[in-house]
């Protein structure tokens, strides 16, 4: 599956770090948290992040004003509809998490994958939430997401090949 739209459900830490080096990949992004005050915080830590890399040289201004005119920040569940791809980012609780996963199901599309960023709780509870197991992976960015290269990637018990390998692309984007 090609994806094109990341969509990021939390704009916390992880899902700002997951946000920022999903633009960086050359992805379209919708950020997603039902607070407002969160959302705008994870706007300005990305913010942020390209400011530094601008200080050092590493990118240019032009570079983060383009990859910022690609990011969507909504409150609105409903604009994660057409995304290819969500990565859930929350507090590690698994009845949040499949809270999260039960509302998104009937909004976003059928071929999307959902992605949750869990490091501890079982990849195949949450994939029979999301109502799609065979399109749902664990894939756990360490922290600090943007510095970190390394994501783990944990299948559920009946996640597909092309879910799989999807993830492994997405993952690898430059």
């Amino acid at each position: 599956m090609e994806v094109k739209t990341v969509g990021v459900y939390g704009a916390g830490m992880m899902g700002r770090g997951i946000a920022q080096v999903a633009l960086e990949g050359g992805y379209d992004v919708v950020l997603y948290n039902h607070r407002t005050p969160t959302l705008e915080k994870g706007l300005a830590g990305i913010k942020k992040n390209f400011d530094k890399k601008i200080s050092k040289g590493k990118i240019t201004a032009e570079q983060a004003e383009g990859w910022l005119g690609h990011l969507k920040t909504t409150t609105d569940l409903n604009d994660l509809a057409d995304v290819d791809i969500v990565f859930e980012a929350m507090v590690e609780n698994m009845a949040l998490k499949k809270e999260a996963f039960a509302k998104m199901a009937p909004v976003i599309k059928p071929e999307a994958i959902f992605v949750s960023n869990t490091s501890s709780l079982s990849i195949t509870e949450l994939a029979a939430a999301s109502q799609r197991p065979e399109k749902f992976l664990g894939m756990h960015f360490f922290s600090p997401v943007p510095a970190m290269k390394l994501v783990e990637i944990i299948n559920a018990y009946d996640t597909s090949e092309d879910t799989i390998e999807t993830g492994k692309a997405c993952a690898c984007a430059p």
